[in-house]
Order: structure tokens, then sequence, then C-alpha cells
């Protein structure tokens, strides 16, 4: 401004006046906005689900909750020098330059109220990795004679819309799909474990091959199955409805902008 003869103000003085300014148009964040006119039933069947409830009723002793999803495109990143682990004062360092090595998928079933892991690495997402990896559940024991296993999945195109429904519950009869609402991945109890795992095993990134990728995630698996607990989830049914209540006062202001 200073330069373009706008204000003879100094830069020190510009930057205070924009510190201090109510409205600060270059901080945007974005947001997506409830849609779905069936977000709040859908959203509360998991939750009550978390609480071990479903349709007004207890779950029984033989009832389980399987929160599932996949972790797609994971690049092995092959750094041209070696990485430096981190020692007394420093912090690790890692090359910057990389080699791309390839990628693969993580597929990943919690048992939400047993902390139960189950976990595999395969290709490529898609119907018939996903579907290996129920079969991986539901062929073992609690699973495999229970009552009931709810599934609460996302709509990725592994598991979307009525077709995965007929088709999961035609192979499992004890097996009930609940999808939820579109753009609510942040209700799925698994991207709690996935935020775990980028943290603790893919940072940072620095596989030679697939198969050192592969390894390193599946090695974590088998290490949380040991110190495995239940997620403290807090975020109820309660806590939904009076989300969307306060949303719900912002559609008009919406509206009229």
């Amino acid at each position: 401004m200073l330069e373009r003869g706008v204000t003879e103000a100094s830069a020190s003085t510009i930057w205070r006046w924009l510190h201090d300014d109510a409205l600060k148009p270059w901080q945007q964040r974005s947001w997506i906005f409830v849609r779905d006119p069936a977000f709040a039933a859908k959203a509360g069947r998991v939750l009550d689900l978390y609480q071990r409830r479903f349709e007004d009723r207890r779950l029984r002793p033989d009832e389980y909750v399987i929160c599932a999803d996949e972790k797609s495109q994971l690049q092995a990143l092959g750094r041209k020098h070696a990485s430096l682990p981190p020692a007394p004062g420093r912090p690790g360092r890692f090359e910057f330059d990389y080699r791309r090595n390839g990628t693969l998928a993580y597929l990943a079933g919690w048992d939400v109220h047993h902390a139960n892991l189950f976990d595999r690495v395969e290709a490529k997402t898609g119907i018939d990795p996903f579907g290996r990896l129920v079969e991986q559940v539901m062929s073992v024991e609690p699973y495999a004679s229970a009552r009931t296993v709810y599934w609460i999945v996302d709509n990725g195109s592994s598991h979307a819309g009525q077709a995965s429904i007929d088709r999961l519950e035609g192979a499992y009869p004890n097996l009930r799909l609940i999808h939820l609402p579109i753009h609510a991945s942040w209700l799925n109890q698994v991207e709690l474990y996935f935020s775990i795992v980028q943290r603790k095993a893919l940072t940072p990134n620095d596989f030679d091959t697939l198969d050192a990728l592969g390894s390193r995630l599946l090695d974590f698996g088998t290490h949380y199955r040991q110190i495995a607990k239940p997620f403290e989830w807090s975020f109820t049914h309660t806590d939904l409805d009076r989300l969307l209540a306060r949303l719900d006062e912002h559609r008009p202001l919406l509206a009229a902008a």
C-alpha cells in the first residue's frame, strides 16, 4: 500500500490495523453444510449403537458393533538418503526428495465395545477387498455365531447403497449394514484408529518397497491389538440433536445471503 501511494502508514501499522479489525477476510475455513434430509436419523442410529442401543432397545451380549473403512492410495516413498532417528535435543530428520514405490490400501474393522482390531493390506480398495475384510471378521468367533453384527460404514464405493446391503446381508444372515450420512465419516470410530496409524506408523513416510509399507502397517496392527482399549467416545445422540438445532438457526441467514 505504501509503494502504491494508497497510504503513508508503515507496514507494521497496517498489520496492526488488520489484526485489530473485527473482519478478517483473509481468514477462511471450508465446511460442508448438512444436506441429507435423513442426517439426524442416520447419525442418531449410529450414536445409539455406540451406546449399545438399537431401535429403542438395549443390545444383547451376543450383538456386536464393527466400524470399518479403508485408507486408499497409501504411497511408499523411498527417501533418496537415509532418515536420521531423533536424538536428545534434536528431532528426527528425513530427506525431502523421494522415489515413488507404488501404492496400496489398508483396511480395518474395529469392534467398538470390545476393542478387537481386524486389518489387512490390499493392492487397492473395492468391493472384493472389502468383502475379504468382512469375511475375515465374520468367519471367526464370536462374530460367526453372533445374533447380530452391526457394520458401520460410510458411503464409499466399496460399500455404498442398497446393493452393498443386499450383497453383504445376503452373504451373512447375522450381518446388518449401517450407512452413515454422507460427509459424516467423522462419526466412524475406525477413523480414530486410522489417525493413530498415520501418526505412529506412517510418519515419516520412508519405505523402499510396498512390502516394507505393508509390513509396517500389519506389524503396527499386531502391536495395537496388545494394548487396544475401547475409545472414550463422548458425542451422543443428545449432542447431535443440539448441534443440528444450532445449525438450523443459521439456515435462514444462509438462505438470505
